[in-house]
C-alpha cells in the first residue's frame, strides 16, 4: 500500500450523524509514517428561528345595529343650553425691541506699531516717579494755633467765672445776704430777746403739746406763775452754776406751768448768756461728752409761787429734768417737773431716760419726764420762731 493511499482523508461525515464509535485499530504489516489525527469536531446545534411576537389590538365591537337589527335608531338628544362661543383673546401689546447696543469692532492688528506705545514717545507727567506739578496741601490749624485757641477759650471762661463770682459777692454785700453775717445777726438778736419781746411771746399763757405725753398722748399746760427777770443766783445747784459760769449770765427768765389735771407742775427757764457762738459750741460739747445733763447733782431749781398749784414745789419735789445748751443762740434752756401735791422724790431721773419705753421708775410711770421734755422743747421752738422774723430784712 502506497503512502498517498494512506494519507488520503477520510470521507466527510454527515452533519447530524452521531459520532462513530471508535474503530478498532488496523494492523498494517508495512511500516507507516505517523500522521496526527485531527481533533473531533462537535456538531453545532441549529435551532429553528423564533417567530417575532406581535401585539395586536382586539377587534372593535360590532355596532348596535348589527347586534340588534330590529332595534330602532337611538334618538339624537336635542341641545337645550346655550353654547358658549369662544371669545377671541386680545392681542398682546407689541413690546418694542430693545435698542441695539453697538458692539465695538474688534481691534485690527496692524503691522505698523502705535507711536504712543513706543519707547521713544514722551512719557506722561507723573508717570514712573516723575515729579507732578506742586499743589499746596489743605491743612488744618497747627498745634501752636490749636493751643492758642484753647488758651483763649480758657481765658474767656476764667474771666466770665470771676465776673459771676464778683457779681454774686457784690450782690450779697449790697443785699446783706451773706451767710456768716446772717448767722451772727441771728445769734445777736436772740441774745437781746429778753428785753425786746413781751413775756407772753416767750412764755405763752397756754402751751399745747400734741403727742408730747406718754404713748403719744396730747398734753396741755397752763402758766401759773412768771418769775421776774433776775440774775442766776439761787437758780441752780452749786455744781451746775459752776459748770455754766464760763458762758456768763446776762439774764434769767422762768415760768411755772401745770397740766390740765393740776397734778403735775413744771418750771421752764431760759438763761441768756454773754458768750459768743464758739463758747456756746464748746459748752454744748462738754455737756454732751461729760454727760453733765444726766448727773443728779447738776439740777436747776424750780420756781414756787404762793397761791398756785406750785406753792409747795421745792428742791426735794424735783422728779425729772432736762438741760439743753443751744448753739444758734446764747441761751441755755432747762425744765424741771414734780408732783403738785408736794411729795418728795429721793432719786430724780433725767427726762431722756424717763421717756424711754419700758422705764419703770415713778417719774417715768407718772409721765413727769414727758412733762419736762415736752414743755422745754416747745419753749425752745417758740424762741427760734421769734428770732427768725427779727433777723429778716425788708426787701
Amino acid at each position: 500500500m502506497s503512502t498517498e493511499a494512506r494519507r488520503a482523508p477520510f470521507p466527510p461525515r454527515p452533519a447530524h450523524d452521531p459520532a462513530p464509535a471508535e474503530a478498532e485499530p488496523q494492523v498494517d504489516d508495512e511500516p507507516s509514517v505517523f500522521v496526527p489525527r485531527r481533533p473531533l469536531e462537535r456538531p453545532r446545534e441549529t435551532r429553528p428561528p423564533v417567530p417575532e411576537a406581535r401585539i395586536t389590538a382586539p377587534p372593535p365591537p360590532p355596532p348596535a345595529s348589527a347586534r340588534f337589527p330590529d332595534a330602532p335608531p337611538a334618538p339624537v338628544p336635542a341641545e337645550t343650553t346655550t353654547r358658549l362661543r369662544p371669545v377671541p383673546a386680545e392681542p398682546e401689546p407689541a413690546v418694542p425691541p430693545a435698542p441695539a447696543v453697538p458692539v465695538p469692532p474688534p481691534p485690527v492688528w496692524s503691522p505698523t506699531p502705535d507711536p504712543a506705545l513706543s519707547w521713544n514717545a514722551p512719557w506722561p507727567v507723573g508717570a514712573f516717579g516723575q515729579p507732578e506739578p506742586y499743589e499746596e496741601p489743605v491743612r488744618g490749624p497747627g498745634p501752636l494755633a490749636r493751643l492758642r485757641g484753647r488758651t483763649g477759650v480758657a481765658a474767656v471762661c476764667v474771666v466770665l467765672g470771676l465776673g459771676l463770682l464778683g457779681g454774686a459777692l457784690a450782690g450779697s454785700r449790697l443785699t446783706g445776704d451773706d451767710g456768716d453775717r446772717t448767722a451772727d445777726s441771728g445769734f445777736a438778736a436772740a441774745g437781746s430777746l429778753w428785753h425786746n419781746v413781751p413775756v407772753d411771746q416767750i412764755f405763752p399763757p397756754t402751751v399745747r403739746g400734741t403727742g408730747a405725753g406718754p404713748g403719744g398722748a396730747d398734753r396741755s399746760w397752763t402758766r401759773v406763775a412768771v418769775a421776774p427777770d433776775t440774775g442766776c443766783a439761787g437758780a441752780f445747784d452749786p455744781l451746775l452754776a459752776r459748770a455754766l459760769a464760763p458762758v456768763g449770765c446776762a439774764r434769767l427768765l422762768r415760768a411755772t406751768y401745770t397740766d390740765a389735771t393740776q397734778s403735775h407742775v413744771t418750771t421752764v427757764g431760759l438763761l441768756f448768756t454773754k458768750a459768743d457762738p464758739a463758747a456756746m459750741a464748746g459748752l454744748a460739747a462738754r455737756f454732751r461728752t461729760e454727760r453733765l445733763d444726766r448727773r443728779t447733782d447738776l439740777l436747776p431749781l424750780p420756781y414756787p409761787a404762793k397761791g398756785t398749784p406750785a406753792a409747795g414745789f421745792g428742791a426735794k419735789q424735783r422728779a425729772s429734768w432736762t438741760v439743753s445748751v443751744l448753739t444758734d443762740a446764747p441761751v441755755v434752756a432747762f425744765a424741771v417737773s414734780g408732783w403738785a401735791d408736794g411729795r418728795t422724790v429721793d432719786t430724780p431721773q433725767p427726762a431722756p431716760d424717763a421717756v424711754r419705753s419700758g422705764a419703770t421708775s415713778a417719774p417715768a410711770q407718772a409721765g413727769l419726764g414727758n412733762e419736762a421734755q415736752g414743755l422745754a422743747d416747745r419753749i425752745q421752738r417758740r424762741l427760734r420762731q421769734t428770732v427768725s422774723p427779727a433777723t429778716e430784712k425788708p426787701s
